[in-house]
């Protein structure tokens, strides 16, 4: 069972349509009791930081999200869903995150590049051996959103890296425990191919 967190914004309906793509019917989780007999949960993110944990706080989120990543259960955070991950955010001062890993999220230097950072580019993988990139290439291209990045403490959990004027964690892995700054749900073949990966669901036609 696929469980997909709602807390009232997030891309539910694109995310929701690509695990039902792969053959998966899943649960909108908006609450910790949805999440018995859930096995894989993924965390959409459209918005702010400190707004995404408002939301999961409302809900009494939080501790079940946090404990269910640091226990290493499979989880897929998608932007928001990425950065949550980590201790804070130049984007929400003082607003703390889960902390399941050391790290913060820092905005893209005002240096003349395009801020947000919008469209396809590509993330290449640190082990591109590593069974979730499975079918993917050696440089696949994903569609990003956005104006912040997790900068992790720890350089063993990155996995993918990106570069759009400098280079930055664009994914991480941990165990069963994934984030990505780009939204694989908008990224065509490729992204509909990772989620697959991850969730153990890839159709031969991927």
């Amino acid at each position: 069972m696929t469980g997909i967190i709602d807390y009232g914004a997030g891309n539910l309906r694109s995310v929701a349509n690509a695990v039902h793509a792969l053959g998966i019917e899943p649960r909108l989780v908006s609450k910790a009791s949805d999440l018995e007999g859930v096995s894989h949960l993924i965390l959409p993110g459209v918005g702010a930081f400190g707004d995404c944990m408002a939301e999961l706080s409302k809900r009494d989120l939080i501790e079940p999200v946090r404990d269910w990543a640091k226990a290493g259960k499979p989880y897929f955070g998608i932007c928001l869903g990425y950065q949550i991950l980590f201790e804070g955010s130049e984007e929400a001062g003082g607003t703390e995150g889960l902390g399941v890993f050391p790290g913060s999220v820092r905005r893209f230097r005002e240096d003349g590049r395009k801020i947000p950072h919008m469209g396809w580019n590509a993330a290449l993988p640190v082990k591109p051996e590593d069974e979730l990139w499975e079918g993917l290439g050696e440089f696949p291209y994903f569609y990003f959103v956005h104006s912040y990045f997790p900068e992790p403490a720890d350089p063993a959990i990155v996995a993918m890296r990106t570069e759009y004027g400098e280079t930055f964690a664009s994914a991480i892995r941990s165990g069963a425990v994934v984030g990505t700054q780009f939204h694989p749900e908008k990224s065509q073949q490729a992204g509909l191919r990772l989620l697959g990966n991850f969730l153990g669901a890839v159709p031969a036609a991927v």
